[in-house]
């Protein structure tokens, strides 16, 4: 019972231009242990969002300069706050305002004059939704920090993460995907590789030419890293790129040997800003290529049918006109 009472509690921001207003939501909330904090407008709301991370807003409708209706479309359209609840406040039966608010992304509404048992149950029952929703990005995290762990194992593979987010997601934007998919690539940018904590360093770290046996159990990494990001619902686009990205179009890659349409779009995308980066960066085995030289191996393996020609050609142009080119590969552009 204490536990469920404490998960109820949180810091509630009311955003209200009439003091009146704010004073009588904080007597209402106050008693249930929250934190309430004020904004006097719209404007004012959406900075103490991003500076104070409130577990809740209580939005008027009705404020000068920058309405509810304004404040909570900004909320709910920058990544970095759109899972923060907003519960928009209205005059009761508006419907008019009640879909407007829908459209801007509110996730609750309560009614003027204000039912204090009614208004304290949407409270924590939001409340609680928003910790299951930190649970889950608390475990994404955990993960992130296992994958960028393992990239610190191997000295030659140091940044790798990042640039392939970067590429990716570069990529992505350039061919038209949605936010969503970009920032499935973003992330997969980060996680492609996790499954390499299954992996042991004697043969993950080996200097040498593999055995057959070795690469073998290397190849496993895809299915591991699978079945970690399997436990999150919120890895879910992410988890074909994870398994995915060493697939080829004429079915000779790994683990499930797909072919062509079959092997994810991302995953497709993935493997290619995959290759360009271990072209392009040093290596124990070799020195990294100059662009020139990592372009021409790109177009091979799509001749050879490896790789979409044209989602190729889309990355190296991305590449060259966005200054993407690592330091390394900048000789023979």
């Amino acid at each position: 019972m204490v536990a469920e009472i404490l998960c109820s509690m949180g810091t509630i921001l009311v955003a209200d231009d009439i003091a009146g207003n704010c004073r009588l939501l904080e007597s209402l909330l106050a008693p249930d242990g929250h934190v309430v904090h004020r904004a006097s407008d719209g404007a004012e709301a959406v900075r103490a969002v991003h500076e104070g991370m409130p577990d809740l807003v209580l939005m008027d409708v009705m404020m000068p300069r920058v309405d509810g209706f304004e404040a909570c479309r900004a909320i709910k359209q920058d990544p970095s706050t759109r899972l923060t609840p907003v519960v928009l406040v209205t005059a009761l039966n508006d419907t008019a305002s009640r879909i407007r608010g829908i459209e801007a992304g509110a996730d609750d509404f309560v009614s003027k004059p204000f039912n204090a048992p009614e208004l304290r149950a949407r409270v924590r029952s939001l409340l609680r939704i928003k910790r299951y929703t930190d649970d889950l990005d608390s475990a994404e995290s955990v993960i992130v920090s296992l994958a960028l762990t393992i990239e610190a194992r191997d000295a030659a593979t140091d940044g790798h993460c990042q640039r392939l987010a970067h590429y990716a997601s570069a990529l992505g934007r350039s061919i038209g995907l949605d936010d969503d998919d970009v920032s499935a690539l973003r992330r997969g940018g980060f996680l492609h590789d996790v499954g390499k904590v299954g992996i042991p360093d004697a043969v993950l770290l080996k200097p040498g030419r593999l055995t057959s046996e070795e690469y073998e159990l290397i190849k496993q990494h895809t299915i591991i890293g699978d079945r970690l990001c399997g436990e999150l619902r919120s890895l879910r686009k992410v988890r074909p790129i994870v398994r995915h990205h060493h697939e080829r179009l004429d079915g000779s890659g790994y683990p499930d040997g797909l072919r062509g349409a079959a092997i994810p779009l991302l995953a497709q995308l993935m493997g290619i800003v995959d290759v360009f980066d271990a072209l392009t960066t040093e290596r124990p085995y070799r020195a990294a290529l100059p662009f020139a030289r990592a372009a021409e191996e790109l177009r091979h393996e799509a001749a050879r049918g490896w790789r979409r020609a044209d989602l190729v050609a889309t990355f190296l142009d991305q590449v060259g006109r966005d200054s993407l080119i690592p330091a390394s590969a900048q000789a023979g552009r």
